[in-house]
């Protein structure tokens, strides 16, 4: 069966665009089809490259999705991966690019293992979201999170939560987070909430800057329902405030006095392409757990770990040490 790959690329960037070519001829020279966006397709100037619509159907019957770039080029990506079910696999361009696979260093290897299908996909969660204000409804979704946001840097917005139906607390703040694990590492983590590791099934909500005695981050079921109310400005109603829900960044819904943001759990999630040795040249043989990306991807110090010693059998079989260890 023919194989076929879509390349996406942050054409803002001149590595993007370096980096992108050189992806599309390794793929064509072994024989698979390649298809670059239409409004990329001037930037990249792949002669060997099909050109097709920025929409959904772009990633249609594609084996992968190969961005190279942030995580926000990863994020527009998957708008059109996630309709066609096409594996993203992202080309760190960027900062930390914690949603990334692998670095530019690596690029030629990680190209050589999609060709040579030494991959493996895994399912994120994403969130379904639905604004509701005087009768009328308005759906969305994300795959890291769904914030509801002040406009005016000089006031708080005031919001009513509420879990599974039932209400929460009211809050003076800047703003909430509802995040799913994969988005636990974005927004919420600056917000200040936990980080979930992506096998965690759960939903996430995080206060920004809540002035009230209960406003820790929260980590609910994923069958529940999230729901923030907007009640406007923390000032009154003489003085109006508007607010706004932002999905991932990159969607967003004005929001008036009144209106009711509603999260659950998505029903299309999105697909995530890994390669055998992860990111930075990780040892092929070994794996590369998520705790890992957390290593590489912040910096985080580990000198001096030496893992579990080798106490052999132990008392129960399973390397207990010895009693007078």
């Amino acid at each position: 069966m023919k194989r076929t790959v879509l390349v996406v690329a942050h054409t803002g960037r001149p590595a993007a665009v370096r980096n992108a070519r050189l992806v599309v001829d390794r793929l064509t020279a072994a024989g698979i089809t390649v298809r670059v966006l239409a409004p990329e397709a001037a930037d990249l100037e792949c002669a060997g490259a099909d050109v097709v619509p920025a929409e959904p159907k772009a990633a249609a019957d594609a084996e992968m999705v190969i961005v190279l770039g942030g995580d926000g080029t990863l994020l527009r990506a998957a708008e059109i991966a996630r309709p066609a079910g096409a594996p993203l696999l992202g080309v760190n361009l960027g900062h930390v690019g914690f949603l990334a696979e692998a670095e530019q260093d690596d690029l030629a290897g990680a190209v050589d293992q999609v060709v040579e299908h030494a991959y493996s996909v895994e399912e994120r969660m994403t969130i379904d979201v639905t604004v509701r204000h005087n009768g009328t409804a308005a759906n969305t979704w994300a795959l890291n999170e769904a914030s509801v946001e002040k406009v005016a840097r000089e006031r708080m917005i005031e919001v009513v939560t509420e879990i599974d139906g039932r209400p929460l607390s009211r809050w003076a703040c800047d703003g909430v987070v509802c995040a799913t694990p994969t988005g636990s590492t974005a927004y919420a983590y600056s917000a200040g909430g936990p980080i979930v590791w992506p096998e965690v099934e759960a939903l996430l909500m995080v206060p920004i800057s809540a002035h009230a005695l209960f406003a820790g981050p929260m980590v609910v079921s994923p069958r529940s329902m999230l729901a923030v109310e907007f009640l406007g400005s923390s000032a009154g109603p003489s003085q109006p405030v508007k607010g706004v829900l932002w999905c991932d960044g990159r969607r967003s819904i004005d929001l008036a006095p009144g209106a009711r943001v509603e999260v659950r759990r998505g029903v299309k999630p999105v697909l995530l392409a890994r390669l055998r040795g992860g990111v930075n040249g990780h040892d092929l043989a070994a794996p590369f757990t998520f705790t890992d990306r957390l290593v590489v991807k912040f910096g985080l110090p580990v000198t001096g770990w030496r893992g579990r010693t080798d106490w052999g059998a132990g008392r129960d079989g399973k390397g207990d040490p010895p009693a007078d260890a």
